[in-house]
């Protein structure tokens, strides 16, 4: 069997690479070739272009409209050389809905792992993803719900954050190898993974830390992202950086400060208290009023269907704020206690098993029903 992946981020390839460790056990002689990253590459894909030519995100994607167009097409040549007997499409909706369309019209089979959040904004796109996908395989028990309203039954899956927790392990003598105080409470900082969303987060974290010298900050880093990105936080005395370390970090925080994103999910499973912030360039931010369909923006909340963790968006994402309910989720108390409780009930929702094994099963199924 031969299989085409596709991931554009890197939660993608995290989520990619799992998922062809699954694919590999149930067919041994299975061969992968595609989009992706280090992750995906170490799982045994032939990689033909890195996923951190391809991360761009809101306007990103405007002004580089005519490299993703070359991309695009680099893409569809590289598939039809390769022949795959089916595509999977992981995440990256504005690529990978177009490469499900090409896929389909050339006669390949389509399986989405991980779609597009179509339910949060521009919901008529489920009917482009019904023509255009032959399976579906979701992450968000509620996501099976909304597109039933399309007459499209999709596979609820379970959630592969939980994947890559249960196969983490932690390393030893953490704590030590990275000098961190322990005689201070520890918060962990997650700043997103997309230049944009650190350019917007990255100094109010700073002002945070610079008003809180009783709190010991430590960066969840990213190696392949510009340093000066950072820069608003390098050099402080309370906060230190760690590099593709994250769930190290967050196996020992107090508390978190979080960009909306998929790290909000890894933060709760890991029960560390957090409060979600997020900010988008003013003409971005305007569009996504109008558009957005959702009541929340973290998936904690959006999973719960209530709040769990405090979202402080735009505005209201200023370090004053921040560092005033950063200071209620570090105190011991109630509020504290009750935001860890309701993360043991969003983790027992989510936990139908391993996702990549489900959805590897599934893939396997489907495709020798042909």
């Amino acid at each position: 069997m031969k299989y085409y992946i596709i991931a554009g981020e890197r939660s993608g390839d995290l989520h990619g690479s799992n998922l062809v460790k699954s694919l590999s056990r149930l067919q041994p002689k299975a061969s992968f070739r595609g989009f992706g990253g280090d992750e995906m590459q170490r799982a045994g894909v032939e990689l033909v272009m890195h996923y951190n030519q391809l991360a761009f995100m809101g306007f990103e994607a405007v002004l580089n409209f005519f490299k993703i167009a070359r991309y695009l097409a680099a893409c569809k040549e590289d598939i039809l050389h390769y022949k795959p007997d089916a595509l999977i499409l992981i995440d990256y909706g504005g690529f990978n809905r177009r490469i499900a369309s090409f896929g389909k019209s050339n006669g390949i089979k389509i399986h989405y792992y991980i779609p597009p959040k179509v339910w949060a904004w521009r919901q008529n796109r489920a009917w482009q993803l019904k023509k255009s996908v032959d399976h579906m395989y979701v992450i968000l028990p509620f996501e099976k719900e909304f597109f039933k309203k399309y007459n499209f039954d999709v596979d609820y899956v379970g959630n592969p954050v939980l994947d890559a927790i249960r196969a983490f392990k932690p390393t030893d003598f953490f704590i030590e190898q990275q000098n961190l105080n322990l005689h201070k409470p520890l918060v962990a900082l997650l700043p997103g993974s997309r230049t944009r969303e650190l350019q917007k987060i990255v100094p109010a974290m700073a002002a945070v830390a610079k008003s809180h010298p009783a709190f010991h900050f430590v960066v969840a880093a990213i190696r392949n992202l510009p340093p000066v990105l950072y820069k608003p936080l390098a050099g402080l005395e309370n906060v230190t950086f760690i590099y593709d370390a994250t769930y190290d970090l967050l196996t020992h925080a107090t508390a978190a400060i979080v960009t909306s994103g998929t790290a909000t999910l890894e933060t709760a499973l890991f029960k560390v208290p957090q409060v979600v912030v997020y900010k988008a360039g003013y003409l971005e931010y305007l569009i996504a009023v109008q558009v957005v369909k959702v009541k929340f923006i973290s998936l904690v909340n959006l999973i719960a269907g209530e709040q769990i963790v405090k979202e402080l968006i735009q505005d209201n994402a200023s370090p004053e704020q921040i560092g005033n309910e950063l200071t209620k989720l570090i105190e011991a108390g109630n509020y504290r206690d009750s935001m860890k409780n309701a993360y043991e009930q969003l983790h027992t929702t989510l936990d139908i098993g391993s996702a990549s094994d489900n959805t590897a099963q599934l893939i396997v199924k489907y495709q020798t029903k042909i």
